[in-house]
């Protein structure tokens, strides 16, 4: 995956979008306005899940861009105690508002970390942020997983 700093981003007209993009989207619309599962939504759009988890972090309608920036972290982390405090802690002191937090249960002295940020009112720069992840004790590796913004 190419650093944050190298991602390009394009705006496309709805009309050139695959299909399976166009149906994400519309998926997306549904979650959020009609508050259904995605295994409905899906349903309902004709996609299958699999491709929704392949678009959803990579199609978005033009307004949300704007307005929201969403970066999707993934750290592999030393099981220690006080870490997830420690990571949690370095994340809200950079601006950072937490959206989702998902971690597996360690294996061998570690633990995959999946963060979903909303980086609107970050304090500064996103790879000074990772930089900063990367440089606490217990943090194996921090990755760019998705991002939303520019």
């Amino acid at each position: 995956m190419k650093d944050i700093s190298e991602q390009r981003y394009y705006l496309v007209r709805e009309d050139v979008l695959t299909e399976a993009m166009q149906k994400t989207l519309e998926v997306k619309r549904m979650l959020q306005n009609d508050r259904i599962s995605i295994m409905d939504a899906v349903n309902k759009t004709g996609l299958s899940r699999s491709a929704f988890y392949k678009y959803r972090d990579a199609v978005f309608p033009f307004h949300s861009i704007v307005k929201e920036r969403i970066l999707t972290v993934f750290l592999q982390l030393e099981d220690r105690s006080g870490t997830l405090a420690t990571l949690l802690q370095t994340v809200a002191e950079n601006g950072c508002n937490i959206l989702t937090i998902h971690q597996t249960i360690p294996i061998q002295g570690r633990a995959n970390v999946t963060l979903s940020l909303d980086v609107t009112a970050m304090d500064g720069n996103l790879d000074v942020f990772l930089q900063q992840l990367k440089k606490l004790d217990f943090v194996e590796s921090a990755d760019v997983v998705s991002s939303g913004s520019s």
